[in-house]
């Protein structure tokens, strides 16, 4: 009898071998007394895992599999195991991953030595698995016997339900039936032990596959080259978003790159990992000690010990890196400023100054801008002497109360978050590494929802409208929410802060356009986050919607450029939200290479129909449906048209609802009837209070009017659309453009410039009825000279389309009331034509005052106007 199966025996006769297929195992040991497991069992925390109070970071190797011995386990004897669990703890771990499901007293072991265990299920993924019936029950089978195994045992940290699908099995089976069928063992290994971790090993020729309902991401990458190694992490970070990332296996082969290199290799992967934001790694391998197809290994030695355990020069350097990780240490410490801005915000402002309390980070400080509280904020405040609270004697809003914190603070990095969140304890480690490694002027991070807040505010977090970060690249931020982000002090103060016109909302928007607009960059840590209580009612989360509305309306009018016709922002990067923004109604495309034979097999996913969902919109159920169905007084058929329309609407916010990924936990029978409730009264109250704002016009003051009123066209017989000047000298185009919008700016006058995306160069906004678009472009002539076209489009304004189509639906259903066979009512209809004759009359009018303003920029830069097209 072996060592290993006396051990076994000894503790109550579990046994040390897998049984066969439909057996089971008993379910391991949860004595508190020997195993503390309320202590002991790992949970996802954000982007990282806890232990009780503590986080915890894997630092790991893997381990196996081995030659089995006479037990038939992959696993080493007693003594030999015992031997390796002290080089274990020399080396700093505290995780292994191990191939083969182990038996109750290894697990035993690891556990007595502090040592957690990421168990992959073997099985047979080398198949077309899911063609064959038995195959695919054998898979399941294997799932839920090691789910079984490990159940409830302190010393497992997750369970592989697989790893390493072969691309071409993938793409033979489809990429979205792989990974349903991931999800499916996930779902078999909880229904045997609900609180189990669970991911599955993926690697880049298929990190295509997105199975839902993984607790976290486990990526083996093997890159020598340190630039596109540090990329490629940052991807995987936004391919595992809101989840935990751990680099699941990563090594170097001595045989053929040397201990020397492998030593420094492992070195700067270890700590760039833990500097992007990983919240683990395992390193490939413990030792050469490897066997694989019934045979050892001997032509790869990716081991830190030789066979026989003897270390390696990258044993060393993984634990200095262990021993250091996951707080390298940075190389600038600057003083930073903590601004929370809180107006009425004592139900969870506590919670927030605890949080900042209780920071990784050496030298801050924290400032609370009390807005104008009428609440408990200020007894809250008093019971945090170390918190510099400043009062607003009235409430100004949040631009000026964070304003306020800014010329207050005496740090030279200026952080923002809010009084309902809490952030995590490695927050500004995260941030400040990543603004000071990376250039960036401003940097944020996720919000995530707390695991205490309730099931209906899980329900806000899906649904639109919440805080959101905008990603042109990987790394790159096109905005960044105000809960969580950092500035340097100086490129605020260079902006003028933040604008106090946003008294509610849109400051956040505001600040990181402007800071691109002056060429500088934002940026986004993933390993910098807070948690974010939503709205816990349905009055309170479309109260917060109708003050976004309010906001976007003053931000089109500062960032005109950066919004359509109809009042919606206009997003270049991809946003990056809990809540589906659209409807996905086309497939994800992946790059398999040629032969599905490629490395780095990507997904490119198209972003959600956002036209499908334009029928949920206000716009549409006030041109579209309202209209249809005020006609069928009139038109009975229409009727059925209106019906229609209606119901793709409600069609529409139904497969929204269904789609929206909800957090587990927190389901519940209504929560999916409520999101669909959500997206459909959220456009309607945002939309309502944007054109709410949008009514009062958006149009040039009367005085900047007057000033360009003062203007006289040379020849009122010129043609409006179209105007000619000549040079003989040449003129850049461009520089009487920016003539044109500086002195645009300078008398007032509203003016949306081409942002890059746009047809024409520049749209100028005049009375409430009317806008024009000015479109530009240069001829050259013989002996240099040159002639500039200017073309003219002046139409009707959004308030003016609004009023005239209003006008006549009313009238139409005034008609439809009154009786449509009556002749008398019909006369009513005579008012559009007098509406239309007043609006074109505005066009025309700001045409003849564009004109004569350009023929005066003309006259600044030596032009010549010609009266007619040149012979």
């Amino acid at each position: 009898m072996t060592d290993a199966s006396v051990a076994t025996k000894a503790i109550r006769r579990i046994p040390d071998r897998e049984p066969a297929a439909g057996s089971s195992y008993p379910v391991a040991r949860s004595m508190s007394a020997d195993f503390p497991i309320e202590r002991s069992r790992v949970a996802v925390d954000g982007k990282f895992f806890r232990v009780g109070g503590k986080k915890f970071h894997p630092k790991g190797v893997t381990y196996g599999p081995f030659e089995a011995g006479a037990d038939g386990q992959p696993f080493p004897p007693r003594e030999r195991l015992l031997a390796d669990m002290g080089l274990l703890r020399e080396l700093g771990a505290n995780l292994v991953r191990v191939y083969h499901v182990p038996p109750h007293w290894i697990l035993d072991v690891f556990h007595e030595h502090g040592i957690k265990v990421l168990v992959d299920v073997p099985w047979n993924k080398h198949l077309c698995f899911l063609d064959s019936a038995e195959a695919r029950a054998e898979a399941i089978e294997r799932v839920r016997v090691a789910a079984r195994v490990c159940r409830m045992h302190p010393s497992v940290f997750a369970l592989s339900v697989v790893n390493e699908i072969p691309a071409d099995i993938v793409r033979w089976l489809g990429a979205a039936a792989v990974a349903d069928f991931i999800d499916e063992l996930v779902a078999v290994a909880r229904s045997e032990d609900p609180e189990l971790l669970c991911t599955f090993g993926n690697f880049p020729p298929t990190e295509f596959l997105r199975p839902h309902d993984v607790d976290f991401h486990c990526f083996n990458v093997y890159l020598h080259d340190r630039k596109p190694f540090e990329n490629y992490i940052a991807r995987l970070q936004m391919l595992a978003d809101t989840k935990p990332l751990v680099l699941g296996e990563f090594g170097v082969d001595t045989l053929r790159e040397g201990e020397a290199r492998q030593a420094d290799i492992l070195s700067w992967k270890i700590e760039a990992a833990f500097r992007q934001g990983c919240a683990g790694t395992v390193v490939f391998s413990f030792t050469d000690d490897w066997f694989k197809n019934q045979q050892s290994v001997t032509d790869w030695a990716f081991g830190l010990t030789t066979a026989a355990r003897v270390p390696k020069a990258a044993f060393g350097a993984v634990r200095r890196q262990y021993g250091l990780a996951p707080r390298f240490p940075m190389p600038a410490t600057p003083r930073v400023s903590i601004v929370v801005a809180s107006y009425n915000g004592a139900a969870t402002l506590k919670g927030c100054l605890q949080s900042l309390e209780h920071l990784d980070y050496p030298d801050y400080e924290v400032i609370l801008v009390d807005d104008g509280s009428n609440d408990a904020t200020p007894v809250i405040a008093s019971q945090f002497p170390a918190v510099r609270t400043l009062r607003h004697e009235r409430n100004l809003g949040l631009g000026t109360a964070r304003n306020t914190g800014i010329y207050a603070a005496t740090g030279d990095i200026v952080a923002f978050t809010d009084s309902d969140c809490r952030a995590d304890e490695d927050w500004l480690r995260y941030l400040v590494g990543d603004l000071l490694h990376s250039g960036f002027a401003g940097i944020g991070g996720h919000n995530f929802l707390p695991p205490d807040d309730s099931a209906v505010a899980a329900a806000v977090m899906v649904s639109p409208g919440g805080p959101a970060h905008v990603m042109l690249t990987d790394r790159v931020a096109e905005h960044i929410p105000g809960c969580n982000m950092a500035f340097h002090r100086w490129a605020l103060l260079e902006l003028g802060g933040f604008d106090p016109l946003y008294r509610k909302a849109g400051d956040d928007v505001d600040i990181c356009w402007r800071l691109q607009q002056h060429g500088y960059r934002i940026g986004f840590s993933p390993g910098g986050f807070v948690w974010h209580y939503r709205r816990n009612t349905v009055r309170a989360y479309l109260r917060q919607q109708a003050g976004y509305g309010d906001a976007e309306a003053l931000l089109e009018r500062r960032h005109p450029e950066n919004f359509n016709r109809f009042g919606g922002s206009i997003w270049h990067g991809r946003i990056y939200s809990p809540a589906k923004i659209g409807v996905e109604t086309t497939r994800p495309i992946i790059y398999h290479g040629l032969f599905g034979t490629g490395f780095f097999q990507s997904i490119y996913t198209p972003n959600p129909g956002l036209t499908l969902l334009v029928v949920s919109s206000l716009e549409y159920h006030v041109l579209v449906t309202l209209p249809l169905l005020v006609l069928a007084s009139v038109v009975p058929h229409v009727g059925t048209l209106g019906v229609a329309s209606l119901a793709l609407s409600l069609g529409m916010c139904v497969v929204a609802a269904w789609q929206a990924d909800l957090p587990r936990g927190r389901r519940r029978v209504w929560s999916r009837p409520l999101v669909g409730l959500l997206f459909l009264l959220q456009p309607i109250v945002r939309g309502g209070a944007r054109h709410r704002n949008h009514l009062r016009g958006q149009q040039t003051p009367l005085s900047a009017r007057e000033t360009l009123d003062s203007l006289t066209l040379e020849d009122p017989d010129d043609p409006l659309e179209l105007l000619r000047y000549w040079s003989d000298q040449g003129v850049e185009r461009t520089a009487f453009l920016r003539r044109v919008l500086q002195r645009l700016d300078e008398r007032g006058w509203q003016n949306k410039p081409d942002g890059g995306w746009d047809n024409h160069d520049v749209e100028i906004y005049g009375s409430r009825w009317a806008r024009l678009r000015l479109v530009t472009a240069c001829e050259y002539l013989e002996n240099h000279s040159q002639v500039l076209r200017c073309r003219l489009h002046g139409e009707w304004s959004f308030v003016a389309r609004a009023t005239f189509w209003s006008l006549a639906g009313m009238l139409l259903m005034v008609i439809g009331v009154s009786g449509p066979d009556r002749w008398e009512p019909w006369t009513l209809l005579l008012v559009l034509p007098l509406l239309a004759w007043r609006m074109n009359l505005a066009r025309r009018d700001l045409t003849r005052l564009i004109v004569a303003f350009l023929d005066e920029r003309a006259k600044e830069f030596g032009l010549v106007k010609l009266r007619r097209p040149p012979k």
